[in-house]
């Protein structure tokens, strides 16, 4: 899985990502490859809520000449060089009008940052702190960008995998940042990854939905188009990023807190090996602050491996292969497959037996010991101690989840026991 994953990062990480271009759409079909996309266009100018999509932006080319005829600061090395949305220019200007125009950072002297106008019609340049500082100060500098701010299309992706219900699972992860590794790739990677385990499973009772689009603007289009299907159909959802770097799991939880989303994957989370941490919903951050405004409040929670905005090389050129480890990518969508299934499993049930506890021992299908005494009640401990608590909180009131979590269970590990009580006629189905 990790070669598989390298060879699509390989061919997505140097094409110029933006909310709206090229660049972007060669990226989704790309990945469409192994995903079914359907896709959704919406044209420049249309209203989506209080936004408005923007003109979609191209670039050919762009470089800064220096007095002494040297090229810096050029998009065909690295796209981060061009300020994102960045207008067509071409003329000389001092050094003085031109350092207006440039930035970088002082903190981290090796680093290109990433930076955008999106919404307001600008130019600029990006380079590391070093590279300004051999910068000539007297004569004149060649500024030429090759750009087009023109009518286009913002483009989402969305498709499902059909389950028993209508109810739906939402999966959604952005694709508009140019060569960023773990704040970009990553979350699509895993994508590829989850999919192919998913594709697999035998039919769930939720329908899976998968969602890929630019960052905010993406995520406010999809509501304008899904919103209210959402509203009425998912149940939990999550969007995915930053998942390729980092040996601590973060999860943020939904607006809400308590939902069947932040329920499973605090389950999953608590259950594995791996340190986590647990971070109260806020309303910055990636695309859940759009799935979880008030008026939609839909149960979205977000797992990352490492947190946004937080890890030093965020939103800079240091954000790159060498920073990510595919099989990272891949074991998260492993987690992500088993929040899934907590969520696709979980069940009211009803015991049959509610006066008194059942006589376990006469259901030849429990293997119940006969003989009783310590070391051979041990052996089965942790399966008999479970099945007595799913008998006693089988009330209607509690689902399989609410009792993995009121008696410290991983839920999964209940779904064979479960299976068994049905089988011996001890639960029934709400």
């Amino acid at each position: 899985m990790s070669f598989f994953l390298e060879k699509y990062f390989d061919r997505l990480f140097l094409l110029n990502r933006s909310i709206t271009g090229e660049g972007y759409r060669k990226s989704l079909d790309i990945l469409s490859e192994v995903l079914p996309f359907k896709y959704f266009d919406f044209k420049t100018g249309t209203k989506c809520f209080d936004w408005i999509i923007p003109k979609e932006w191209n670039v050919k080319e762009a470089y800064i000449l220096t007095p002494n005829g040297k090229k810096v600061a050029e998009f065909k090395k690295n796209n981060l060089h061009l300020v994102g949305y960045s207008i067509s220019i071409n003329k000389e200007i001092s050094f003085e009008e031109l350092k207006k125009h440039l930035y970088y950072l002082k903190n981290m002297p090796d680093a290109i940052p990433y930076v955008t106008s999106y919404y307001q019609e600008n130019w600029g340049f990006c380079l590391s702190y070093n590279e300004f500082k051999k910068l000539p100060k007297k004569g004149l500098y060649k500024v030429k960008i090759d750009s087009t701010l023109k009518k286009g299309i913002l483009r989402i992706g969305t498709f499902t995998i059909p389950g028993k219900s209508k109810k739906e699972i939402l999966l959604s992860t952005y694709l508009c940042h140019p060569s960023m590794a773990n704040n970009e790739l990553s979350g699509p990677l895993m994508f590829l990854s989850l999919y192919k385990i998913l594709k697999n499973e035998k039919k769930l009772n939720y329908t899976i939905r998968f969602v890929i689009c630019p960052e905010n603007i993406g995520s406010i289009s999809v509501l304008s188009r899904f919103g209210e299907h959402f509203k009425k159909n998912v149940i939990a959802g999550f969007v995915t990023t930053c998942v390729g770097y980092g040996e601590i799991y973060y999860y943020k939880k939904s607006r809400n807190g308590n939902t069947v989303a932040d329920k499973a994957a605090l389950n999953i989370l608590k259950n594995q090996k791996k340190k986590y941490k647990i971070i109260d919903f806020f309303a910055g951050g990636s695309d859940e602050k759009q799935y979880c405004t008030p008026y939609f409040d839909l149960p979205i929670g977000l797992i990352m491996r490492d947190m946004y905005g937080k890890y030093k090389e965020y939103h800079t050129s240091l954000d790159n292969k060498s920073l990510i480890d595919f099989k990272k990518i891949a074991e998260t969508a492993k987690l992500y497959f088993d929040v899934i299934k907590t969520i696709d499993e979980n069940k009211f049930f009803l015991a049959k037996v509610q006066k008194g506890t059942p006589f376990l021992a006469k259901y030849k299908r429990l293997n119940f010991p006969h003989v009783s005494n310590f070391n051979s009640y041990k052996i089965r401990e942790k399966y008999y101690s479970a099945m007595l608590e799913i008998l006693n909180l089988c009330d209607g009131k509690n689902s399989l989840l609410d009792i993995a979590e009121l008696r410290n269970f991983k839920m999964l590990d209940l779904l064979p026991i479960t299976h068994d009580l049905l089988q011996n006629n001890l639960l029934r189905k709400k």
